[in-house]
């Protein structure tokens, strides 16, 4: 305990020494050959229980991986698929997603996950972005979420032309601000450091241009609208793609990454029941609403009521168990992993960053109120004596010859990835709740089996098909949709066995949580049989027995 406070105190006094250190401090979050040591390790070490999957290779040459965790048949047993990085600076979310896999195997022989991990898989992608990523670990770093691939993002017929320059040579990309009274910006007047964008309703008046660090290389009036790479994974899937917008590829599913984890979770994976991703979205600390009109529609823009009503349910366990029922939501934007994963795969998503910056308080003990979610943070930055700003300093700036410019701002990274000493509770709060979302999977069983006599040879064969768990064996989307598994109940008889009346194979669109579907059938002789239902999503339950 002692050497983990050490530790603790150590990542925070490093991660303030300034813009040469701050990301030394967390160093720890893991690189990419970091994250596949971790990976390879956790194969090596639980072989019986895992497998490590290469599911593409990047522009770069760096792997998606995938780790399936689970005993017994895995590919038929309801499975979990937790995602992070597709939000390529979200760093948190990828060690949330690779130390959940860490703290559930470390305990994977005390009684209550060896039990779940024989009815229940997990498949771990941590990091589906990772060659932008690699930004953080450089000796730039700017917040990058494309991957490299050369783009034409402002339309010009010239590739990566206008990037990021370091024009305070601190190797961090903040904002600049060149004072103008044409401006549509001004300082703010509670925390004297950042900016806001002045409200002539409120009669304040702006008096900066902002824009980020660096120089306008190719004359067209922007500030580094076509640097290196490349297109954003979190914008590149096929729900509600934003066509022609910059990062979003020329295309949806264009790219390499995008690709992998579709193809993967389309095809090779049809026992997920649930995508659970660490990600700007937040539905888990205050779930969905229902939206009448948006399930109305030819094309549905909203969650049935259905399945809104099981996002609340999942939200307040998971309010119980992290305690971030105070972070704000916030929806999906157009061509992301969580939004796909409900409208087109059909499964219930949840997504959450993970963590938010928490409350501020006065000496009185009192919440404090800020003007703005950058005024919070900075707020909570400075009271834990993180040095998260670069001070203004004045610039030469050659586009600017005869105006004042200051470089400064906020650090790349640092609003949502916190210090490297906030991992460790975090992610065994999010190890508890995935491990409470697994015990509340759909299961079918076969229960209450009875044959009788029916008359002269003939036996009547009755049994429920019951789903024990929480969630339905599929979502009210899902339902609409091929690629969620319907249960299939199936009847196999013996030659000496005929069928009389009742279905040898059925097929149930879905049973909710809790529910039942009684089978009967009649047959006619002596001989075995063999009963048999579910779904890869939901488990399948069998039941073997002879008439005499």
């Amino acid at each position: 305990m002692k050497n983990k406070i050490l530790r603790s105190v150590l990542m925070v006094l490093i991660w303030t020494f300034g813009s040469a250190t701050i990301l030394l401090a967390q160093g720890a979050y893991s690189n990419f050959n970091d994250l596949t040591d971790r990976l390879n390790q956790l194969n090596s070490n639980y072989g019986d229980l895992t497998s490590l999957q290469s599911l593409a290779k990047t522009a770069d040459g760096r792997d998606i991986w995938v780790l399936t965790i689970g005993s017994g048949d895995t590919e038929n047993h309801p499975a979990i698929a937790v995602i992070g990085g597709a939000k390529a600076s979200h760093i948190f979310g990828s060690e949330l997603a690779i130390t959940f896999a860490e703290k559930l195997l470390s305990n994977s022989s005390s009684e209550e996950i060896s039990e779940l991990l024989e009815t229940t898989t997990f498949y771990i992608l941590p990091r589906i972005n990772p060659d932008a990523t690699e930004q953080y670990f450089a000796d730039l770093k700017f917040e990058r979420d494309v991957n490299t691939i050369s783009t034409n993002d402002d339309r010009d017929d010239a590739f990566d032309e206008d990037p990021f320059e370091d024009l305070n040579g601190d190797n961090l990309i903040t904002m600049m601000r060149v004072a103008d009274e044409t401006g549509k910006w001004m300082v703010m007047s509670e925390y004297s450091r950042l900016m806001k964008e002045a409200d002539i309703s409120k009669g304040e008046k702006g008096n900066y241009h902002l824009f980020t660090e660096g120089i306008d290389n190719d004359s067209d009036g922007l500030f580094n609208e076509d640097g290196e790479g490349g297109v954003n994974i979190n914008k590149n899937f096929t729900y509600d793609y934003p066509y022609f917008e910059p990062g979003a590829g020329e295309n949806m599913a264009s790219q390499i990454e995008t690709r992998a984890v579709l193809d993967f979770l389309y095809e090779g994976a049809p026992n997920v029941f649930a995508v659970v991703s660490f990600g700007p979205a937040n539905n888990l600390s205050s779930p969905v609403s229902f939206n009448r009109g948006a399930v109305s529609q030819r094309v549905i823009t909203g969650w049935y009521e259905e399945d809104v009503a099981m996002n609340k349910l999942v939200s307040e366990a998971y309010n119980e168990i992290t305690d971030l029922g105070d972070a704000p939501a916030v929806s999906g934007q157009q061509g992301d992993l969580f939004q796909w994963a409900y409208f087109h795969y059909g499964r219930y998503s949840f997504s959450t960053p993970g963590w938010a910056v928490p409350e501020v308080t006065d000496e009185e003990g009192n919440t404090q109120k800020f003007e703005s979610d950058e005024a919070k943070f900075l707020a909570w930055a400075d009271h834990n004596d993180i040095n998260a700003f670069v001070d203004w300093e004045e610039v030469d700036h050659p586009n600017f010859p005869n105006k004042k410019v200051e470089v400064g701002g906020i650090k790349p990274y640092v609003s949502y990835n916190p210090p490297y000493n906030e991992v460790d509770s975090a992610a065994e709060n999010h190890t508890d709740f995935l491990i409470k979302l697994a015990g509340m999977k759909p299961n079918v069983k076969l229960v209450n089996f009875e044959t009788e006599e029916a008359g002269r040879n003939l036996t009547r064969i009755s049994v429920d098909v019951h789903n024990s768990g929480i969630f339905p064996t599929a979502s009210r989307l899902g339902e609409r949709t091929d690629w969620v598994k319907e249960v299939v109940v199936k009847l196999d008889l013996s030659d000496d066995l005929e069928i009389v009346s009742g279905d040898v194979q059925d097929i149930i669109e879905a049973i909710e949580g809790d529910g039942t579907v009684k089978k009967t059938w009649l047959v006619r002789g002596s001989g075995s049989f063999t009963i048999t239902a579910g779904a890869p999503n939901t488990g399948i339950s069998t039941i073997e027995q002879r008439i005499r």
